[in-house]
């Protein structure tokens, strides 16, 4: 049987249960994917404010531009090191803490991190793709940079599910996320965008609610755009940091709830027609060919043919 035929996401969904399925996973699991996110979130937020665009804004030389743009390597690393490993143990806890009791969130962090270097190839790979859709986005312009954007996303929400549940290859988990995300292609797509708007525009009214303490620094520098740099210092601020990182550890959770639904919901499907396939065949069933008779064997002693 299916490790994961018992997880309370894997089912044939539509978009009610999507939505039922998703909120009950994140109410029933809030404090531990929030405070986990948490962490990771207000580690990225420090490293952000340790780099100083207030220098490089007032900078003519370029090569003095790239000399500083250099020391930016270390937090940017960081930053993108930290979110990765942050996505792999909230995926595996997502898709392994309901089927194994062993399993909690500190287990999950360094059992989730043989996936981190393969992962890590999968989303150069992806985007390399990605770009490329992008460019063929820009052929028919707005519209086709949208569903590029949809599109792409769509698919990498298969990517970590796939890796962790049948295998951690990077050949097989990109050849069964561009299956699985294609089957079913038309509700995929749609439920990938209603999640993606609904965590977009929630993102931007709680971003808007926390730069309210600020609103003095943003505000000089949506009007004073030449002291732009000067205003955007409370972006340093350890309260702004706070505010941000706790913004971004309530909703970061959804999209890996989400990449296991949508991902279970294939499987699900997948299952069901290889076991309707299966279950098709009944050995007292007359087929056609049975209405007619068969032919004899050239030395069997009937065969009109050997008289």
């Amino acid at each position: 049987m299916d490790q994961f035929s018992s997880h309370p996401l894997y089912r044939k969904h539509d978009l009610d249960s999507v939505m039922s399925s998703l909120w009950s996973f994140y109410t029933k699991n809030f404090l531990v994917l929030f405070l986990t996110t948490f962490v990771f979130n207000l580690a990225m937020r420090f490293l952000y404010s340790t780099i100083d665009f207030t220098q490089f804004m007032s900078m003519t030389d370029p090569f003095e531009m790239i000399e500083t743009m250099k020391q930016w390597t270390l937090p940017m690393l960081g930053m993108v090191a930290i979110s990765f490993l942050m996505m792999v143990i909230l995926q595996y806890y997502v898709m392994y803490k309901p089927v194994d009791d062993t399993v909690n969130i500190f287990n999950s962090t360094y059992k989730s991190l043989k996936y981190l270097p393969t992962y890590f190839i999968l989303m150069i790979l992806f985007m390399i793709f990605a770009s490329v859709a992008m460019v063929a986005g820009l052929i028919v312009f707005i519209i086709g940079i949208l569903f590029s954007i949809l599109y792409i996303y769509m698919i990498y929400v298969f990517i970590l599910p796939t890796l962790m549940a049948e295998g951690n290859n990077i050949g097989n988990s990109i050849g069964r996320s561009f299956t699985l995300s294609h089957r079913h292609f038309g509700p995929n797509l749609g439920w990938t965008a209603i999640i993606l708007l609904i965590v977009i525009v929630s993102t931007i009214i709680l971003s808007s609610l926390i730069l309210l303490p600020f609103s003095g620094g943003f505000l000089k520098m949506l009007t004073n755009p030449e002291n732009a740099m000067d205003a955007m210092s409370f972006m340093s601020n350890p309260w702004y940091i706070g505010l941000s990182a706790l913004a971004g550890a309530l909703f970061t959770p959804v999209l890996t709830i989400f990449s296991a639904i949508i991902y279970f919901n294939a499987r699900a499907r997948e299952n069901d027609t290889h076991t309707t396939v299966e279950n098709t065949y009944d050995p007292g069933q007359v087929k056609v060919e049975d209405l007619y008779a068969k032919p004899y064997s050239e030395d069997h002693p009937d065969n009109p043919e050997m008289k």
